[in-house]
């Protein structure tokens, strides 16, 4: 049996901006280093031998505390990367839903039938994250903790529970939330999905 924790990183400084970011990068906020201690503490006693994070910094910063705290190691895969969102990245949510609000809101129903125009394609997307699910199929450790973005644990999600990726937005995971994957010969089992329990006392 093997258990995958999923963890969306921390509150970053565009997440508090209402920035839309993709690959553009922002450091965590004081609220989100408080986040992502709260998270660790939580996993304390879930027997999480090793930490995947993405590279970049909302969530390696998010992946060290947890790692330091929980005192395993930490392997960075460029995999866990968010998708790409093209040209729209940078911009603040309202001017998008002011400037382009059908285009976002036909993205957000199902974003492999309306892709954003010069987003990653949902094609490499869907390779890179199932490349990764798959090795940790492999993985020797029963107990995974894997921190990344929306975007990447929402895609992780629906390829284990055999939804397609027209579902992406369809699924919901806030700053340091934990969902739980279970893992045996039969397959994927979702057994709890953006529990933020332990954010309760912010």
């Amino acid at each position: 049996m093997k258990r995958l924790y999923l963890i969306r990183h921390a509150q970053s400084e565009y997440n508090e901006k209402g920035i839309f970011q993709g690959r553009l990068d922002s450091d965590l906020t004081p609220l989100g280093f408080v986040q992502a201690r709260l998270c660790a503490l939580a996993l304390k006693d879930k027997g999480i031998s090793v930490i995947y994070t993405s590279p970049q910094r909302r969530a390696y910063k998010t992946a060290l505390t947890i790692s330091d705290i929980l005192q395993v190691p930490l392997k960075v895969d460029e995999r866990l990367v968010e998708m790409s969102f093209g040209v729209y990245e940078g911009t603040p949510f309202w001017k998008l839903v002011e400037e382009n609000r059908e285009m976002l809101l036909n993205w957000l129903k199902n974003p492999v039938e309306n892709p954003l125009p010069t987003q990653e394609s949902m094609e490499a997307f869907e390779r890179r994250v199932r490349s990764f699910l798959e090795d940790l199929k492999k993985d020797p450790h029963n107990s995974v903790a894997v921190v990344a973005h929306g975007g990447v644990l929402h895609a992780m999600i629906c390829m284990a529970i055999g939804l397609g990726l027209g579902n992406l937005w369809n699924i919901h995971k806030d700053n340091t939330s934990i969902s739980l994957l279970e893992m045996d010969e039969k397959g994927f089992r979702l057994l709890f999905l953006n529990d933020t329990c332990h954010l309760s006392s912010l």
